[in-house]
């Protein structure tokens, strides 16, 4: 029995990412906000005169086919690094030998494939060359460069964004293997959808399944959802925990709470888990948010946020995972406030404002006899000894007024406790009316 050759020997085993790669700017696609007709990008590379520039953008969108296509466009040197595999006497040659290029006239087109692993000393070397226009830098970052380049750096470069691959963008990649291989993709629609959420974005992800489905797919076959999952496995979720990625969700987790939109929070946490984040971390941060957005609006946040935590380090995962989806669910159905944050925010301001007057003495403690002469606890009510168990007395300092710090809204809880502070006030008025009253009367003396 014959054995069927490859589709892929004929091209002496390239890749189908390296033969799709696209060599002009308009075969690149999914970027049209900088690459169309009059984007920015574009309008820059067309001119022939390049300015250093950062491409930040996510696996697979292009980043360095992008740069390919410029060294191609341009009369200057190209010379590529990767910061992974490159160290500073790398970049010294490449200094070097772009000095002596500029002595002929001649430019240099240094690009920095993930620029963000050079440290914060390495980014340093670059400035000189790229302020004197040495080089032309362009580098590719993952991350976010207002985190991962110095600032010094980042105030010579303009940044460009580029996105993922839309659902348009990635179904045109696999039309396009389609013809490049003169066959249709053997699957079904459904698969078809399927290779798209699995790719997230990332087209030379997309175009790595592609060619295990052609490679692997039976002859004549038609492949479902299921043959295509057994064929390709899933995907790992694309998540850095020390990156942007982590910090990106982490938000997304922290304003879907706060929006009260319980079921975009769950997906965010178990987005999180499922990239493999500690899940203590997030706990940490749910409870930050029992206090810092629920508050006293649900005063039981904060216990079941500890409930939570404590029930997780006793049955760890899966089975405490659990816990967490509780949470994140009572956290986002429960009435949301800030008051307290913004309560302590204005205490703070406060403190630092008047933070050298001292207390009232009628609430000061007289331990000795001193202390009372001069006039400690002198006039003090002990506000049980009243009728409503509220003396009225000012506690903030003589020469400091009254305060409102804390300012309780309509929600939760709270409606309770905003009734609260105003019985407390009705009262505070009173009994300081009721005490200018009596220490207006004028004293009366007895006839001898």
């Amino acid at each position: 029995m014959a054995v069927q050759d490859s589709l892929f020997a004929e091209a002496a085993g390239r890749p189908l990412a390296d033969r799709m790669r696209p060599v002009t700017l308009d075969g690149i696609v999914g970027q049209e906000h900088l690459l169309g007709p009059d984007a920015p990008l574009r309008r820059m590379i067309d001119s022939g005169h390049l300015a250093s520039f950062i491409l930040w953008g996510p696996p697979g969108c292009g980043k360095t086919t992008l740069a390919r296509i410029m060294a191609n466009r341009t009369s200057m040197n190209f010379v590529a690094l990767s910061a992974v595999f490159s160290g500073i006497a790398d970049l010294r040659k490449a200094f070097d030998e772009a000095a002596k290029r500029r002595g002929y006239g001649e430019g240099t087109l240094l690009f920095i494939d993930e620029i963000h692993r050079f440290n914060r000393a390495q980014q340093d070397g670059f400035l000189p060359y790229v302020e004197n226009g040495t080089v032309t830098l362009v580098g590719a970052t993952t991350e976010n460069p207002s985190f991962e380049l110095n600032s010094a750096l980042l105030s010579r470069c303009k940044v460009f964004v580029m996105k993922p691959l839309d659902r348009e963008a990635l179904n045109l990649l696999i039309g396009r293997s389609e013809e490049l291989l003169g066959r249709t993709l053997p699957v079904s629609s459904e698969a078809r959808e399927t290779l798209i959420e699995l790719a997230d974005g990332d087209g030379r992800y997309l175009i790595n399944l592609l060619e295990s489905i052609y490679d692997l797919a039976p002859a004549g076959g038609m492949l479902d959802s299921a043959g295509v999952l057994k064929i390709v496995q899933r995907r790992a979720p694309v998540y850095d925990r020390d990156r942007d990625g982590h910090y990106n969700l982490i938000s997304a987790l922290h304003k879907s709470l706060r929006g009260s939109d319980t079921d975009a929070a769950l997906y965010w946490a178990a987005r999180m888990l499922a990239g493999g984040e500690d899940p203590l971390y997030l706990l940490r941060r749910l409870t930050r948010f029992a206090t810092e957005d629920v508050g006293l609006a649900d005063p039981q946040a904060l216990p079941l946020a500890i409930a939570a935590w404590d029930t997780y380090e006793r049955l760890g995962s899966p089975e405490g995972e659990l816990a967490i989806a509780e949470l994140v669910i009572y956290l986002g159905t429960a009435p949301k406030s800030n008051s307290a944050y913004k309560a302590w925010g204005k205490a703070q301001q406060a403190a630092k404002k008047f933070g050298s007057l001292t207390p009232p003495a009628h609430i000061l403690n007289a331990p000795t006899r001193l202390m009372k002469e001069i006039g400690y606890g002198k006039g003090y009510l002990y506000d049980h000894d009243t009728a409503e168990g509220f003396s009225g007395q000012n506690y903030f300092p003589e020469k400091m007024a009254r305060q409102r710090f804390y300012e309780p809204p309509e929600r939760g809880f709270e409606r309770e406790i905003r009734r609260r502070l105003a019985y407390w006030e009705r009262l505070r008025v009173e009994k300081s009316r009721q005490r200018n009253q009596e220490t207006a009367k004028p004293e009366t003396t007895e006839n001898p």
